[in-house]
């Protein structure tokens, strides 16, 4: 087993020395930003925690394919920066803004391909399960973006089609990352299935978080503008819930208000607001970190079902733990 002392320097490592084709920079420089200005890597991290949990040591096998998560995963932002038309990642410019769409929309495909070349170093008796896990949470990603998508135009959105939206744009790659951790690492079935369902609850619950924070987190922790759901119809799990727990009356309130202007910050403000008012009375802001609390247990107990040790457990709880974490 692998200590998260040694995962932690063996990620910082990896990220430091990264390297990506140094001409045009024009097409490779938001590469090198886009990983530069990266968060906690939570994916790369889980899939060497997963694979941690078989293995005693790391190589470029396991290595390559970790990175080509947060390579792929950094994709996806720089294409979903230009479609929300959002100006800020993690607090600093977004490529697209800082490069123009243009350039952004090649340098995120160019992204894409190195994922798949990083991918393709796993071991070669692992090789085409790898891929094909890689392949089809790639495809289910789009699936779930463009959902998220096709809901800015509707005024209801069910729960469980929220779930499923979700699942699919965020839950399936922190799953796929732990997956593709065992899977690497010789795992059986029944372990990388656990892993999967662990992972792919604690996605759930990730993603609520990040729907909490960009109405209840701080501009300067969260690094994106709060509010930014609100301001683009987005049906988080806040409005979900909402439309879903209001009356009649108070529902029909919440539809029209979607069609509040956002053109001017001004405007902005004042939709924000309004929609802070409906969680405020509905009590939504408790429902969200209750169904969080919900979800990371469940989490939990599918990593109890992991054949691993006493410490291999410990290791998946804190994993969970720390990913709420910013909403406790």
């Amino acid at each position: 087993m692998i200590t998260e002392e040694k995962i932690e320097s063996s990620l910082k490592s990896l990220f430091e020395t990264l390297e990506f084709t140094k001409e045009p920079a024009g097409l490779y420089d938001p590469l090198r930003y886009m990983i530069s200005i990266s968060g906690k890597r939570l994916r790369p991290r889980l899939c060497l925690t997963a694979y941690g949990l078989f293995k005693d040591e790391f190589n470029e096998e396991i290595l390559q394919p970790a990175a080509a998560l947060e390579v792929f995963h950094n994709f996806t932002l720089i294409h979903d920066d230009i479609m929300d038309k959002s100006p800020l990642r993690r607090g600093v410019p977004t490529v697209w803004v800082k490069w123009k769409e243009d350039t952004a929309i090649l340098s995120g495909d160019v992204m894409l391909i190195d994922a798949y070349q990083r991918v393709a170093k796993a071991p070669a008796d692992r090789l085409p399960a790898v891929l094909k896990l890689f392949s089809d949470t790639a495809a289910q990603v789009c699936d779930g973006q463009q959902y998220d998508m096709d809901f800015e135009n509707r005024p209801f959105v069910g729960m469980n089609e929220y779930m499923e939206m979700i699942g699919l744009k965020t839950g399936v790659l922190i799953a796929c990352a732990a997956k593709m951790g065992a899977v690497i690492a010789g795992a059986s079935e029944e372990d990388c299935r656990n892993l999967y369902d662990y992972a792919y609850t604690l996605g759930l619950a990730f993603q609520i978080a990040d729907d909490y924070l960009d109405a209840y987190g701080d501009v300067k922790v969260f690094g994106k503008p709060i509010g930014g759901d609100i301001v683009n119809n987005k049906k988080c799990w806040l409005t979900t819930r909402a439309i879903e727990k209001a009356d009649e009356a108070l529902r029909a309130e919440i539809i029209d208000a979607l069609d509040m202007p956002v053109g001017t910050d001004a405007e902005k403000a004042a939709k924000v607001s309004r929609f802070m008012g409906f969680y405020d009375a509905l009590g939504i802001r408790e429902d969200a970190l209750g169904a969080i609390r919900d979800l990371n247990e469940k989490a939990i107990g599918f990593a109890s079902r992991v054949s691993v040790s006493a410490e291999g457990h410990a290791q998946l709880v804190n994993f969970a733990n720390r990913l709420i974490g910013r909403t406790k």
